[in-house]
C-alpha cells in the first residue's frame, strides 16, 4: 500500500517543466520578425528583498552582456510589495532563444548571480509584449515613478482629473471597456541601474 501511495503521489504531484530553449510562443511572422519585450516580475521573500536587489545591482552586467535591460523597478505599493519588475528587449524570438540558452551555459552568470539568488524567490511571471503601432519607447525627461512617466504621484491625480474632464478620453474609456479584462495600477519605483528613471 505504501508504494503505491508512493506511485499515486509522484504521479499527482505538479511537474516543473524546463524551458525549452528555441521554442516558439508566437505565430507568423511574429516568430522570426519583430522587436519585442519581455515583462518580468519576480515575487521575493520579504526578508531577502534588499540582498536580492544588492546582488542585482553588482552583477548587472553581466545579464546586460546578453541582452537590452530596457527598466528595473521594486514595488512600491498596488498589488503586493516585495516584488521586482524589469522589461528586456528582443530583436525576435530567435534572439531571446539565443539569450536563455548563452545564460544557461555562462557559469559566472550562474555562480555570482542564479544560485545564491533562486532561494529568494516565491514566483515569477514574464509576459511578452510588442509595441502598438502609435506608441514609442523613449525616455521622459524627468525621473518618473510608474511606467506612465508621471513626475509624482500627484502628477498624475491631476492628468487623471484632466483625462476624466475631456469628454474624448470619457468616450475612447467607455469604447475601449468592452475590450478589457483586467487593470493593474502599480507603482514602481526605478532601481538606480535601471536605465529607465
Amino acid at each position: 500500500m505504501l508504494a503505491l501511495r508512493s506511485g499515486l503521489r509522484k504521479a499527482l504531484a505538479p511537474r516543473v517543466l524546463a524551458p525549452q530553449v528555441g521554442s516558439s510562443f508566437a505565430t507568423g511572422r511574429r516568430q522570426t520578425e519583430g522587436t519585442f519585450y519581455e515583462f518580468c516580475t519576480y515575487y521575493l521573500k520579504p526578508s531577502k528583498m534588499k540582498e536580492y536587489l544588492k546582488n542585482f545591482k553588482k552583477n548587472v552586467h553581466l545579464r546586460t552582456a546578453h541582452s537590452e535591460l530596457v527598466g528595473y523597478w521594486s514595488v512600491e505599493f498596488g498589488g503586493g510589495i516585495n516584488r521586482v519588475f524589469h522589461i528586456w528587449k528582443y530583436d525576435n524570438f530567435a534572439h531571446r532563444a539565443a539569450v536563455s540558452k548563452a545564460l544557461a551555459s555562462d557559469p559566472e552568470w550562474q555562480e555570482r548571480f542564479l544560485i545564491p539568488n533562486l532561494a529568494s524567490i516565491d514566483k515569477q511571471e514574464s509576459e511578452i509584449v510588442y509595441l502598438v503601432p502609435w506608441c514609442k519607447m523613449g525616455t521622459p525627461p524627468k525621473e518618473v515613478h510608474v511606467l506612465w512617466w508621471n513626475e509624482n504621484p500627484d502628477s498624475r491625480a491631476a492628468g487623471r482629473r484632466r483625462s476624466h474632464e475631456d469628454p474624448r478620453v470619457v468616450a475612447a474609456v467607455r469604447e475601449s471597456v468592452n475590450y478589457l479584462d483586467i487593470q493593474q495600477n502599480i507603482f514602481l519605483i526605478p532601481e538606480s541601474f535601471s536605465p529607465l528613471k
